[in-house]
C-alpha cells in the first residue's frame, strides 16, 4: 500500500511537471508578439512582476477566506539560494528576450530545451544527483539538437548571436533550477512571490539604466497576464513537482515546453523551417523521450536526519508519531530514523544518496 501511494505521488508530480511545461511553453511565441511594442528588458521585468503580483493575490485570497497553509516558510539558511535564484532570474529572461528579438520564435522555443542539459549537468556536478544511462543519452541528443539550432550556416559554421543569448538564458535557468531545488520543500507561493518581485525589479532597473522608453499600456497589461500564467503558475507547479522528482528529472519533463512553443509559433508566425531545423526537431524529440522514460530503482539507505517540510504519512518515509491529531498533509519539524529499503525513486530531498 505504501509503495502504491508513492507511485501515485510520483504520477502526480510528473503531471505537475508536464502542466508547468505547457504553461511555460506559451511564453516564447507570445513574448515574440510583445517585442513588437516593448523592449526585451521591460518584457523580462513585466513577466516576473506578473508572476509575483498574481501569486500575491492568490495568497491574499487564501488569507481572507481563512484557508490555512501547511507549507514550510523560508528561513535565514535559505538566503544564499534565494539570492542566487533572484540574480539568475534577472540574467535568464533578459538574455532570452534579447535572443528572441534576434531569432525566430520556433527556433528559440526548441533551443529552450538546452535547459534540461544545463540543469542535469549542474545537478550532477554540484548537487550530486544521480544521472542514469537514459538521461545521459537524452543529454547527448538534446545537446546535438541545440548545436544544430545554434549554427547559422553549416557550410561556413557561423554561430547565431540570437542562439547564443538563448543558450546563456538556459544555462542561467539551469543553475537557478538547482538553487530553487534546495528550497523546494518550502512554500512555493512564497518562492514565486520572491522570484517575481526580486527578479522583476532587477530587470526593471536594467531597463531604466539603458534609458528604455517603450511604454504601451495595453501591451504592458498583456505582459503582466502572460507573466502570471507562463511564469507564476508554471513556477508554482514546477516547484511542487521538483520537491518530489529532483532538479534533473523535473527539468526533463519540462522538455515538453519547447514543443508547445514551436506548435504555437508555427500557427501564429508561419515561420519558414529549414531541413536543419527539422533534423534538430527529430533529434530533440528522441532525446526528450529518453529523458521522459528514465527510471531509477535500487536498494538504498536513508540516514538519520531531521528537517521541516510539508508531508503526509502514506509515502513510506514519514513514519513518526505525533502527540496531536493530524489528518492529511501537514508541516512541522520531524525526525527520520535510519531506513533501508528498495523502490523506484527520484533524487528528491529524501533521496540524496551516493551510488
Amino acid at each position: 500500500m505504501v509503495y502504491i501511494n508513492m507511485k501515485i505521488t510520483k504520477i502526480k508530480s510528473i503531471s505537475l511537471a508536464i502542466l508547468a511545461a505547457v504553461l511555460y511553453g506559451i511564453s516564447t511565441p507570445f513574448s515574440k508578439l510583445l517585442l513588437e511594442r516593448l523592449e526585451p528588458t521591460l518584457i523580462a521585468s513585466l513577466l516576473y512582476f506578473g508572476a509575483g503580483i498574481g501569486m500575491l493575490l492568490i495568497i491574499a485570497v487564501n488569507h481572507v477566506t481563512a484557508k490555512s497553509t501547511t507549507e514550510k516558510k523560508l528561513t535565514k539558511k535559505d538566503i544564499p539560494y534565494v539570492a542566487g535564484m533572484i540574480v539568475l532570474d534577472i540574467i535568464a529572461p533578459v538574455s532570452l528576450m534579447t535572443g528572441l528579438k534576434l531569432s525566430n520564435a520556433s527556433s528559440v522555443s526548441l533551443l529552450n530545451n538546452f535547459e534540461v542539459v544545463a540543469t542535469t549537468i549542474i545537478a550532477l556536478a554540484f548537487f550530486k544527483e544521480n544521472v542514469g544511462k537514459r538521461m545521459w543519452g537524452a543529454i547527448g541528443l538534446i545537446t546535438i539538437a541545440s548545436i544544430l539550432l545554434s549554427v547559422e550556416s553549416i557550410e561556413h559554421f557561423s554561430l547565431s548571436i540570437g542562439s547564443l543569448f538563448v543558450i546563456l538564458a538556459t544555462v542561467s535557468w539551469g543553475l537557478e533550477n538547482n538553487c530553487t531545488r534546495m528550497i523546494s520543500l518550502t512554500d512555493p507561493a512564497q518562492i514565486v512571490c520572491i522570484k517575481g518581485f526580486g527578479s522583476g525589479l532587477g530587470a526593471l532597473l536594467i531597463f531604466l539604466y539603458q534609458g528604455g522608453s517603450s511604454y504601451n499600456l495595453e501591451y504592458i497589461l498583456m505582459a503582466l497576464l502572460l507573466g502570471f500564467v507562463a511564469y507564476g503558475m508554471s513556477i508554482y507547479v514546477y516547484i511542487r513537482a521538483q520537491s518530489e522528482l529532483g532538479a534533473a528529472r523535473t527539468s526533463a519533463f519540462y522538455a515538453i515546453a519547447p514543443f508547445v512553443g514551436v506548435a504555437i509559433s508555427w500557427a501564429v508566425f508561419k515561420d519558414s523551417m529549414s531541413l536543419q531545423f527539422f533534423v534538430a526537431l527529430l533529434v530533440m524529440v528522441i532525446g526528450s523521450y529518453f529523458a521522459f522514460t528514465e527510471d531509477h530503482g535500487h536498494e538504498h539507505i536513508h540516514l538519520e536526519s531531521e528537517h521541516t517540510h510539508k508531508h503526509n504519512h502514506s509515502d513510506g518515509h514519514h513514519n513518526h508519531e505525533h502527540d496531536f491529531k493530524v489528518s492529511g498533509s501537514h508541516s512541522h519539524a520531524h525526525k527520520h530514523e535510519k531506513l533501508k529499503h528498495t523502490h523506484s525513486h527520484t533524487p528528491d530531498m529524501h533521496h540524496i544518496h551516493s551510488h
